[in-house]
């Protein structure tokens, strides 16, 4: 089954882009530590990082139907800073590829522990929907 683990993150400004550039590295490495296993086990769809919500644009269908954007929303306490889409064998596993990830290591080393939403992806509406 597939699911998506999205990493919320605070607000830019916060975080990551402060950390010493020797931190930066151990993160991004351990991120792309994790992509190779979850590849390697066969179970990566997808991963993509997010750029920040200064470059973030709310998009809705005008009355003439063509695009009406809103924002940027530098704001925004928290934001979608990525996400990995893995096909696994049960949610205990994606529980377990979330934790993985929480613990990323952050400024000074420590792990992060941030939280990760996990979320079945539906592979069609319910069928009580039908």
């Amino acid at each position: 089954m597939k699911y998506i683990l999205m990493m919320n993150t605070m607000k830019a400004g916060h975080g990551v882009p402060e950390w010493p550039q020797k931190d930066l590295r151990a993160h991004i490495g351990f991120m792309m530590a994790v992509n190779k296993e979850l590849h390697e086990r066969g179970e990566l769809v997808s991963a993509e990082g997010l750029s920040f919500p200064d470059q973030a644009k709310l998009v809705r269908a005008g009355k003439d139907g063509r695009p009406v954007t809103d924002g940027i929303f530098p704001e925004s306490k928290e934001f979608l800073a990525g996400f990995w889409i893995i096909d696994v064998d049960s949610p205990e596993r994606a529980y377990e590829v979330a934790a993985m990830v929480s613990a990323a290591p952050g400024s000074g080393g420590a792990p992060l522990n941030m939280a990760i939403e996990v979320r079945p992806i539906m592979t069609g509406p319910p069928p009580d929907m039908l």
